[in-house]
């Protein structure tokens, strides 16, 4: 079991998570501290604390949605697959964005989802049970091993679908270079990044420019899905940004969806379906 929040639990929380480890028949509980300085910690600090019963092993496996997931409490402040994406993950396992907004191919077969921030392909591995060739783009390349392993926890040979190690910006160049095209295009870039290709990368400051680098290798009526986990980015001014950049390429956005999330951590994401 894993708990997480800014602060160390107290007396009443952990009370709380002994019971809930004793009902859950739970072997062993852990407690995650959230912070917002995470390029300042260290991967022991970091990481999972146990704070109840036996420790996990390195990696074990879970399951959402009936999909299951390779995690570590080992790994330092990432565990593996990001909770608060669960609904978005079921959004691409059934198909099913928001009332009558379906995520559909075009025609049978035709259904290319690029991942671009893939971390271990968690989306990735969604959509190609859900029948589409996937393209997982992630700048480390453990994390895109990863997710190789994700997809054969699920049955699917990675052997179909791409796996690519690098800078998001320079891979999207290169891809609309190739004039690759895709019907999905999801988004979900960490707040702050560096890459020696591409140098600093700020959600607040260079979305914009992350949704134009994007935008060439969507499919007319396709759909890009844009998120961020800028905690103290205001909801409204992340979905401007994204609107701006969309239609300063002469798009038109004819369908979208907005949905908030609980975790703080990631306050806002939306689907926008340009033409």
């Amino acid at each position: 079991m894993l708990s997480q929040g800014a602060q160390p639990l107290n007396a009443a929380q952990r009370e709380e998570l002994e019971r809930l480890t004793k009902t859950l028949s739970a072997r062993g509980a852990y407690h995650k501290l959230l912070t917002r300085q995470v390029r300042r910690t260290t991967a022991a600090e970091g990481a999972p604390q146990l704070v109840l019963g036996e420790a996990a092993p390195g990696r074990f496996i879970i399951r959402e949605n009936g999909v299951p997931f390779a995690l570590s409490l080992e790994e330092g402040y990432s565990v593996g697959l990001f909770l608060d994406q669960r609904d978005n993950r079921r959004r691409l396992l059934t198909g099913h964005i928001a009332a009558d907004f379906p995520l559909s191919a075009p025609q049978p077969g035709l259904f290319r989802v690029l991942n671009a921030f893939a971390y271990t392909c968690g989306f990735s591995v969604c959509a190609a049970k859900a029948g589409a060739r996937t393209t997982s783009l992630d700048l480390s390349k453990k994390y895109i091993e990863w997710g190789r392993s994700n997809f054969e926890l699920s049955q699917l040979d990675p052997a179909g679908h791409e796996f690519i190690t690098g800078d998001a910006f320079d891979w999207l160049r290169r891809l609309a270079k190739r004039q690759q095209l895709f019907e999905v295009i999801l988004l979900d870039p960490p707040t702050f990044s560096q890459s020696k290709v591409s140098g600093v990368f700020r959600a607040e400051k260079d979305y914009g420019k992350l949704v134009t680098a994007a935008l060439p290798l969507l499919r007319p009526d396709g759909v890009l899905f844009a998120s961020t986990n800028a905690a103290e980015w205001l909801p409204e001014e992340f979905l401007a940004a994204v609107k701006a950049a969309i239609h300063a390429t002469g798009r038109r956005i004819v369908q979208e969806h907005y949905g908030s999330a609980a975790a703080p951590t990631s306050p806002s994401r939306v689907l926008n379906r340009p033409t």
